[in-house]
């Protein structure tokens, strides 16, 4: 189990570099294209959509897949990138607690908590889309 659970946190990793380059592309192109409003919350959709796509395409990697299994993974990448999102942007960028805690309220388009929900059910749900599970 823990060889499984390793090689899931390796695919994990991979949301990192993810995530900052939708960050970029959402800054620098659909910002200025459509701006703030709209290319907040696409985004969160490209990112989300991104996510299941490399943990369809990865997790076959991660081996001894059951439901519980997924389940357990997908909680490990969920804390994984909430404690990188705080430590990155507090000790890293030096961000105060009020503006990293702005990404957890979709009023104002961010759809980060939806994007946080796909990463806790992607690894079952590549799983049974690979008929893993």
């Amino acid at each position: 189990m823990t060889s499984s659970i390793l090689k899931a946190c390796a695919i994990w990793l991979l949301f990192i570099p993810l995530g900052i380059v939708n960050g970029v592309v959402r800054e620098k192109v659909l910002n200025p294209l459509v701006g703030a409003q709209v290319a907040l919350p696409l985004s969160g959709v490209t990112l989300g959509a991104l996510i299941v796509a490399v943990a369809t395409l990865l997790i076959p990697l991660a081996g001894g897949l059951t439901p519980s299994r997924c389940r357990l993974i997908g909680g490990i990448w969920l804390v994984l990138t909430v404690f990188f999102e705080f430590f990155f942007g507090r000790v890293v960028m030096g961000h105060p607690w009020a503006k990293l805690l702005e990404a957890y309220d979709p009023r104002g388009g961010n759809l980060w908590v939806a994007v946080l929900l796909v990463i806790a059910a992607a690894p079952y749900l590549a799983a049974r889309l690979r008929g893993l599970v």
